[in-house]
């Protein structure tokens, strides 16, 4: 169990990193051949080159970063459990985004991932990545001046290039109070994590 969880920080923190130096080729091969991803609005993507080409539309349309692009996804708090047969796992993470683009805008993003693992000829791939984005704010404004639903939109890149399936929760943002759904229970209880009002 512990070789499985260092595999998958590794592996999430590989995402991470690629991402934040627009190789998607490189992100989308950490995938699973039918592996989904799901940020914010924009609905899910299905299988390594949808989820490439609609990476490559978030991050500019183009291989690599455009110049001046700021694009760092910066992946905390790992919370991760192994399946009773080592061949699955689920893990939950924080996501804090710093996005821009020189002398054009800068933005603070907020959200919580809950992602699934499997385990295929003895390497650990993502099947499923869930971004539960609470805001995007403007750097120099910042999230306090943010006004119902502003802070949680459909990127352009989802709206030119449309998503497999639509989002598979409906929730609202920041400033509204909203907790992602856990995947493990309370680990002092073991009882779900109730997270509705």
């Amino acid at each position: 169990k512990l070789e499985a969880v260092r595999a998958i920080k590794k592996l999430q923190r590989a995402f991470g990193y690629y991402v934040d130096r627009g190789l998607w080729g490189q992100a989308s091969d950490l995938f699973t051949a039918k592996g989904t991803i799901e940020i914010g609005l924009d609905g899910v993507y299905v299988g390594k080159q949808r989820i490439h080409d609609y990476l490559e539309k978030l991050g500019g349309g183009q291989p690599g970063l455009i110049y001046g692009q700021l694009n760092e996804f910066v992946t905390l708090q790992p919370e991760i459990d192994i399946a009773p047969d080592g061949l699955s796992a689920k893990a939950r993470w924080r996501d804090l985004g710093m996005l821009g683009q020189y002398h054009k805008w800068a933005a603070w993003r907020d959200g919580v991932y809950e992602n699934s693992y499997v385990k295929e000829d003895g390497i650990w791939m993502i099947q499923s990545l869930h971004l539960y984005v609470n805001f995007q704010a403007p750097y120099k404004e910042g999230w306090a001046r943010l006004k119902p639903g502003e802070g949680l939109k459909r990127s352009q890149a989802s709206i030119d290039f449309p998503p497999d399936r639509p989002p598979s929760v409906v929730y609202k943002p920041f400033p509204a109070v909203f907790v992602p759904p856990f995947h493990a229970p309370n680990p002092v209880s073991g009882k779900p994590v109730e997270t509705s009002k």
